[in-house]
């Protein structure tokens, strides 16, 4: 679960030279939230499922899809749903089930389910807002409502409810894998739009000036958290094919911040250089670092590309600038070390020994910490 920099996310090379994308200088996962519910929407599928397989289950519930972006999305009414829901579910092109959403325009009571209740009492609201609930009964014209976020290591829920300390009444659900859940907040508009209409089709709420839109075009993010989904093998196992393609296009539907662009550009450096097509990640890096220039993990995977090309002056060079903006980057320490060694093991050693005091316990780091350790025995003689 990320909490919440959706363009952080940590890329890891198990030996040799280590890529850094990640915001920490290892990968450490926060406590995760309380996330425990007896309300159990996913029921008869899960997210990452291949269209194919959902359809094998839901297809004479579903209705006829409508185009999501580049992918699509299926919708079982609430009148066919075991949820007595409006639900939607969303496949990227790939045919992955990347994110889901539940509609409850009357609302539902949480009263019968004590365990989400309890979840929702221990969370924090990431957004509080008025809105307009007229179409439920027992509530007034202007309710407050709160955004409430939870998850684990892979995917966010996110639930909207209003009356949260008094009598909560849940209205939406979405669930999706990390890299999208920018595009399935319930707070989006076009999904607060889908409160408006009631199971019979009548009435409707005035929503129109609220909810969130995106200033970034809609293909673009898509695309990049397909590359993120791809990349960081959150549906099964890496494919840098498609990630490749996926931040190509993202980049090509015309990012217009500049934060965006550079970290595209970045990721799609990194999907070259592990294809092995390391001239293009150096152009790449170059590029991003033009946009953005004190990154600290792009530096790191420029040195490694430049290493690789031949270049340790310059490979040293971008390592010695990411440890400047970050003196704990442990990652480019590490490269430092590993690539100063023939030419000054001096400073390799003192490297070395500075990663292992900043990762020493970390479990993910076991295999480089074993590594650092029999180079400062080596260095040391």
């Amino acid at each position: 679960m990320s909490t919440r920099n959706w363009l952080s996310v940590g890329l890891l090379i198990p030996v040799g030279l280590v890529l850094g994308c990640a915001s920490s200088d290892a990968p450490v996962r926060p406590p995760l939230p309380p996330s425990k519910s007896d309300l159990v929407l996913l029921v008869s599928t899960t997210l990452c499922q291949h269209k194919a397989d959902f359809l094998n289950k839901h297809l004479s519930a579903t209705q006829a899809p409508k185009t999501w972006g580049s992918g699509e999305e299926w919708i079982i009414s609430e009148d066919r749903s075991a949820s007595h829901s409006h639900e939607s579910y969303f496949f990227d092109e790939d045919g992955l089930l990347v994110g889901a959403l539940f509609t409850f325009p009357r609302g539902l009571d949480m009263g019968p389910y004590p365990v989400l209740r309890d979840t929702l009492s221990r969370l924090k609201p990431s957004l509080e807002f008025y809105l307009n609930v007229a179409q439920l009964e027992t509530k007034t014209s202007m309710e407050s409502s709160s955004l409430l976020e939870t998850g684990d290591e892979k995917s966010t829920t996110q639930y909207l409810v209003i009356g949260l300390r008094d009598r909560p009444i849940l209205l939406q659900a979405s669930f999706t894998i990390d890299p999208y859940v920018r595009l399935f907040s319930p707070y989006r508009r076009e999904f607060l739009d889908r409160l408006r209409h009631s199971a019979e089709g009548g009435g409707g709420q005035t929503m129109e000036s609220q909810g969130t839109e995106d200033k970034e075009p809609f293909p673009s993010l898509q695309q990049f958290a397909r590359g993120q989904t791809a990349q960081l093998a959150y549906c099964g196992e890496k494919n840098y094919d498609i990630a490749l393609d996926a931040y190509k296009r993202a980049i090509a539907s015309g990012f217009t911040n500049k934060v965006w662009l550079a970290e595209a550009r970045h990721k799609l450096g990194v999907a070259f250089l592990i294809k092995g097509q390391v001239e293009q990640a150096k152009a790449e890096l170059l590029q991003s670092l033009a946009l953005r220039p004190n990154v600290p993990e792009v530096l790191n995977n420029l040195g490694t590309v430049q290493v690789k090309l031949g270049d340790k002056v310059a490979g040293l060079m971008s390592f010695e600038r990411a440890i400047v903006l970050r003196p704990n980057y442990a990652l480019a320490r590490y490269n430092l070390a590993e690539t100063s060694e023939a030419t000054n093991p001096k400073r390799a050693l003192s490297e070395y020994e500075t990663y292992v005091a900043i990762v020493e316990g970390i479990p993910e780091e076991a295999d480089r910490i074993v590594h650092a350790k029999e180079r400062i025995k080596v260095l040391k003689q």
